[in-house]
């Protein structure tokens, strides 16, 4: 499959006593760059699920958010929550401790106390299940969002190939006009040629005209064409990250048309050289969104 760059996948789970809300999005780039947004209770999250979007994901700018968002626990909403006495203590300890020996030191607040982890009992999650629950949720974020990627570089290849078809049909059209070209300028220059100098003979006439169409043979920039549109297709048949090389094969079909236009005797192939290079930006501009 070929991916697109941009994406986007949310995802939430109810833990009963909190939601994980986790949210992942990504814009074009020319490498892989993952960005955080992750709230305090889920800042742990970030080095695993920095290892397993750097598993699925080639290229692109990708922000991950996510924050804990709680909530009374369903059943429990009434129960009186005690503090704990024996952790109460120890920090009663501590605090005189600490005045002690810092006599200007502000003794602990009620508020400060019942904050302190572990005064308050309750039915809040380990750290092993948040992590287990967090990370469970982020792999089917995960799927969804390279899923969401899929079905974009899916898209974009279908423009390509459209734009791809079309440029053939130029090219087609454009291989029986050459001929034509170079023979109606080779009656004119013959026709000049004459006017100018009445002995001139025709062996020089054509050794004139056969250095002109030196210069003007396509032959080649259309085999070139030719061949970089196969390349084309056959990348796109065979998929994974292809960004990079299609838009190398992009530059050579540019050079190519401005080559062809550059060459032209005649306003048809000027027009077709004109319209290959708006196809080629037109795809160039497809392509900066693929992986």
């Amino acid at each position: 499959m070929i991916h697109s760059m941009t994406g986007y996948a949310a995802a939430s789970r109810d833990l009963g006593t909190a939601v994980i809300n986790l949210e992942i999005k990504s814009v074009n780039s020319r490498y892989l760059d993952i960005g955080f947004r992750l709230s305090e209770d889920l800042r742990f999250l970030e080095m695993p699920l920095r290892e397993r979007i750097t598993e699925r994901i080639a290229r692109g700018k990708i922000e991950c958010r996510g924050y804990l968002q709680a909530q009374p626990a369903q059943g429990h909403a009434s129960r009186q929550r005690l503090p704990d006495s024996a952790l109460l203590a120890e920090l009663g300890s501590l605090d005189a401790a600490v005045r002690k020996a810092l006599p200007q030191a502000a003794p602990l607040s009620v508020a400060e106390v019942l904050r302190w982890p572990g005064v308050l009992a309750d039915d809040s999650l380990s750290g092993e299940q948040l992590q287990a629950a967090a990370q469970g949720l982020f792999a089917t974020l995960l799927d969804e969002f390279v899923a969401s990627r899929e079905r974009e570089g899916a898209k974009l290849a279908d423009v390509l190939r459209n734009r791809a078809a079309r440029m053939r049909e130029c090219v087609a059209a454009a291989e029986p006009l050459l001929p034509a070209a170079l023979a109606a300028y080779r009656e004119r220059l013959a026709t000049k040629l004459r006017e100018a100098v009445a002995n001139l003979d025709e062996e020089r006439i054509r050794q004139e005209v056969g250095v002109f169409a030196a210069k003007i043979d396509v032959a080649e920039e259309i085999a070139r064409l030719v061949t970089h549109l196969d390349e084309l297709d056959r990348v796109l048949k065979k998929g994974g990250a292809v960004g990079k090389r299609l838009d190398f094969l992009m530059q050579e079909l540019n050079r190519e048309a401005n080559t062809l236009s550059s060459k032209s005797v005649s306003a048809e192939v000027t027009a077709i050289a004109l319209d290959l290079k708006l196809l080629v930006e037109q795809m160039r501009e497809q392509v900066q969104n693929l992986e």
